[in-house]
């Protein structure tokens, strides 16, 4: 293979053995297409020149120091979990992963901090660091599988972020390697800290794009003190599930997660994993609590009675750990069950919480004025929509189809003073329409930002904006 620069495959490999391991370097087609994407194929890719198995800050900022002198451009990857195609490959690229960088640095339980590689599994770090009787809150459905480093690019939130806020929340330093191989610390380990601009957040959902994260220093909480319960309804359409949400946000309630997942779903991962799940429902809603005692009680009866309110029959309350993760994880599987009936084309609007009711209609007639099957899950506390597109494996008239719906959907949500990505990232599906909400100046604002920090577009160019 030829590329741009006239360097061949051959060329790259040879280079990059200057300073790593053979093991390090992959280039056989087969292993370059397997890092050719993330988990979006709806989005364009090219499989890159060659695959980097970075072990070290040190590997990647050669990597990318070679690449901007050889005009070669940088594609970071996690474990490719992105619904957006931020990690896909474009032509004349190498992709750095960052999958081998795995290990939890630090804990410091008395300053409530932890230093992790950007590989670590965002479920391994909840686990390691709740031994030491603290919690990280961020936990974005794919948290079994996706990294910090891939959830810090695409700041990404998950199912008790309406309470406890998204990743950004929580990062409070970064170690950096920059479009020129140059290695910087951002941020701080302190509790409060103001000097300078705040690069740290600018960097964190950046997707790739300003540097590449070899380390982040997390915010942690304590464990203790929650008591968990769970709130569960079911209500005869979408409308009244949404209509539940707003008077939910109304009535001033922040539930540690509102979650809603609609007939397909629930009947998708039932066939999937027998987990009893009602098949005769259109749409659940399921609310966890976690104030303690009676405060998280008379919180739990609010939010029943809302439910009933709003059309929800058989409400009901769950206090048993082992039956309220089981619900859980429904709402965490269901885009893996989706995925075994058909190609997924994954929406990650979000549009204000008194919108819910009117977006979740739209798009039932959007489905059904494009002839497509439209699964819905949503973190649905904070207006955070997830319609899932459904398109038969070798039906290309249902994935054009589906495209056209794609389209109508981030229209319809803007319409309705949302944003077209509450917690994805732009990636490449978003692009044409995170540019109809920026506008051309707010647009011009971040190519000066990309053009101070990568002058020369190497690290993954054409992406987020």
């Amino acid at each position: 293979m030829t590329i741009s620069s006239s360097l061949t495959t051959q060329d790259v490999r040879d280079a990059l053995l200057g300073f790593l391991e053979p093991d390090q370097v992959l280039d056989d087609s087969e292993q370059t297409r397997a890092y050719s994407h993330d988990r979006a194929e709806w989005a364009d890719f090219t499989p890159p020149l060659a695959v980097v198995l970075a072990r070290s800050t040190d590997d990647v900022a050669a990597s990318v120091r070679w690449a901007a002198a050889a005009g070669v451009r940088v594609v970071a990857r996690g474990a490719g979990t992105g619904l957006s195609g931020g990690a896909n490959g474009i032509e004349n690229c190498i992709v750095v992963s960052l999958e081998e960088l795995n290990r939890v640095l630090e804990i410091n339980t008395d300053e409530r901090y932890a230093v992790t590689q950007p590989g670590v599994i965002n479920d391994e770090l909840r686990r390691i660091v709740a031994e030491k009787g603290l919690w990280y809150p961020p936990d974005p459905a794919s948290s079994a599988i996706s990294t910090i480093g891939g959830n810090v690019a695409t700041n990404a939130g998950g199912i008790c972020c309406v309470k406890y806020g998204v990743t950004r929340d929580y990062v409070l330093g970064l170690t950096v390697v920059l479009a020129d191989g140059d290695v910087v610390e951002l941020g701080r380990r302190t509790a409060k800290g103001v000097a300078g601009y705040d690069l740290t957040s600018l960097l964190v959902g950046s997707e790739g794009t300003l540097g590449i994260i070899t380390s982040v220093t997390v915010k942690l909480r304590p464990l203790a003190g929650r008591d968990e319960r769970a709130v569960i309804g079911y209500f005869p359409s979408l409308e009244a599930a949404g209509t539940a949400v707003a008077d939910v946000s109304r009535a001033g309630i922040v539930p540690a997660a509102l979650e809603l997942i609609d007939h397909t779903c629930l009947s998708a991962v039932d066939d999937w994993l027998h987990l009893g799940l009602p098949s005769n429902v259109d749409t659940m809603l399921l609310a966890r609590i976690d104030e303690a005692g009676a405060a998280g009680d008379a919180l739990a009866d609010r939010m029943a009675d809302i439910f009933e309110a709003a059309g929800g029959t058989d409400v009901e309350r769950a206090t048993d750990p082992a039956e309220i993760d089981r619900l859980f994880q429904a709402r965490r599987l269901a885009h893996p069950a989706l995925e075994r009936i058909g190609r997924l084309l994954t929406e990650d609007i979000c549009v204000p919480r008194r919108a819910v009711p009117e977006m979740l209609g739209r798009i039932q007639s959007i489905a059904a004025a494009h002839d497509i099957v439209i699964a819905n899950i949503a973190h649905a506390g904070d207006g955070n929509l997830h319609p899932l597109i459904v398109a038969p494996d070798g039906d290309d008239a249902a994935k054009a189809r589906a495209k056209i719906a794609f389209d109508a959907i981030v229209a319809s949500c803007l319409e309705l003073g949302g944003t077209v990505t509450g917690e994805h990232g732009v990636g490449l599906l978003k692009l044409p329409g995170v540019r109809t909400e920026l506008g051309p100046r707010v647009l011009a604002l971040h190519r000066s930002v990309k053009d101070a920090l990568d002058p020369a577009g190497t690290l993954n160019p054409g992406k987020a904006f």
